[in-house]
């Protein structure tokens, strides 16, 4: 029986070492009636762990996990892969109704639903004279 992992030795230093935050935070972003849709994978997160912004038509998702000193600290680890920390997404949709969107956080999924504004056409004709 072994109850040391393979890659002990090395610990998968190189695995992650290209992949960023935004890695932790896999996302789908669609459109479909005249809304954005985003769904984000946040495991081991709750929802009070997790914050939203959106300024401007700048959207930024935040998750912060801190590790809570245990009681029992006669543990000894042989390896500890539970990460801790911030992670931060964001994402620039443009014109929507800030005001308006909305968010839910179910099993590890957090579904924001972003109503964009009415489309006008901005451009503006000159006059030849």
């Amino acid at each position: 029986m072994n109850i040391v992992p393979r890659k002990f030795y090395l610990d998968d230093l190189f695995d992650n070492f290209l992949e960023g935050d935004a890695s932790k935070m896999k996302c789908d972003i669609y459109e479909e009636d005249n809304k954005y849709f985003i769904e984000i994978d946040i495991p081991g997160f709750s929802k009070e762990d997790i914050k939203i912004e959106c300024n401007n038509g700048n959207l930024v998702i935040s998750a912060e996990k801190t590790r809570k000193e245990e009681e029992n600290t006669s543990k000894k680890y042989i390896r500890r892969e539970r990460i801790y920390g911030k992670y931060t997404r964001s994402f620039y949709l443009g014109d929507v109704l800030e005001d308006h969107i909305e968010a839910t956080f179910i099993d590890g999924i957090l579904k924001l639903t972003i109503p964009k504004l009415e489309e006008r056409d901005k451009r503006k004709y000159i006059e030849i004279k």
